[in-house]
């Protein structure tokens, strides 16, 4: 039997949730011989190793891989050197998946010879939720990835898609390792490559809001990280979207990729508020953005991000003297 999808997982001192995880694909009805589970070790120093490795002598499609802590871009990528199925879909180890759902994912995705299957996510304060999916899939249009990103909503994280392992081979493209933010630039960079998307309107994974998840952390120098991570988000989009508009004409498409990049600053003027960075090193940040398209945030709110505080705080955010007087003010007292 051809092996038709391989499962990567990262794991960092996941202890308290990677259980739930495993157990939710091992229910999705799949033949063993159908599926492989990758589990990257990537250097914790709790009892995840100690699960991970109970799993993989326990089941013989379960590989456990281990490895200094380099973080999870790092691990997605060792995952993806020893991924031998067809279909290639990545998951945190603190989310899960409805029951009894990947086979018709992956079957979808094949029939349809689709280099990338997009879903929904449902975030959720449940660390498991003991639900089989049991609505019969439609799939809406089939679009290239210029077209799919100018009329779909283009989230940044990994586990909301499937992607076909030949495409992603042929495009040679891989997460950039060191920082957070990584499957922002991957998923994009990979959407437009493709050309054949399409999406399936049904909610099938779980995103569990954990309090110590990476984009929560608030210890100080993993915030400032943060903060320097969305930043060289921005950056990188640049020459994304240089390239777009080199080389296509759809203006849906670029608006959109401008409004992510926008977006990646929004948040991290936001965390700037919050953090113990200093005012000088904030207006260096700033400045070194307002010789890219990424500042001022003139494109933001847009269409992914529609509201009126979103317009308000748009231009405050967007007005320098106001920022730096604010973070003066604020600061102390809410960093």
């Amino acid at each position: 039997m051809t092996l038709q999808l391989s499962i990567i997982i990262p794991v960092y001192n996941s202890e308290e949730y990677i259980n739930t995880c495993i157990q939710s694909i091992l229910k999705q009805g799949l033949s063993p011989k159908e599926y492989e589970i990758i589990i990257v070790n990537d250097g914790s120093t709790d009892s995840s190793e100690k699960l991970i490795e109970k799993y993989s002598k326990r089941f013989e499609n379960i590989k456990a891989l281990h490895k200094e802590n380099e973080g999870v871009g790092s691990a997605r990528n060792k995952g993806l050197e020893v991924a031998n199925g067809n279909y290639i879909y990545f998951i945190d180890p603190d989310d899960y998946l409805v029951g009894n759902v990947l086979g018709q994912l992956v079957e979808t995705a094949k029939n349809n010879d689709l280099d990338i299957l997009t879903f929904e996510s449902k975030s959720t304060k449940s660390t498991f939720e003991d639900s089989t999916f049991s609505e019969k899939l439609y799939l809406n249009i089939i679009l290239n990835g210029l077209d799919y990103i100018a009329n779909h909503k283009v989230k940044n994280e990994v586990w909301w898609y499937l992607i076909k392992k030949d495409f992603l081979l042929k495009t040679n493209i891989k997460f950039i390792e060191g920082r957070w933010m990584e499957d922002a630039i991957f998923t994009i960079q990979l959407f437009l490559k493709a050309s054949k998307i399409a999406h399936l309107p049904f909610k099938i994974h779980r995103h569990y809001l954990s309090k110590n998840s990476a984009m929560t952390n608030r210890n100080s120098s993993h915030y400032i990280k943060v903060i320097d991570d969305n930043r060289n988000a921005a950056v990188v989009f640049e020459s994304i979207i240089n390239d777009v508009e080199n080389q296509s004409s759809n203006f849906r498409t670029i608006e959109r990729l401008k409004v992510k990049q926008q977006s990646f600053v929004f948040f991290m003027m936001i965390r700037m508020l919050k953090s113990k960075m200093k005012l000088s090193e904030i207006k260096k940040v700033i400045q070194d953005l307002s010789n890219t398209s990424a500042y001022p945030l003139d494109k933001f709110p847009g269409k992914d991000y529609e509201g009126l505080q979103y317009v308000i705080l748009a231009k405050f955010l967007s007005n320098q003297h106001m920022f730096y007087m604010t973070f003066r003010l604020l600061n102390p007292f809410i960093r």
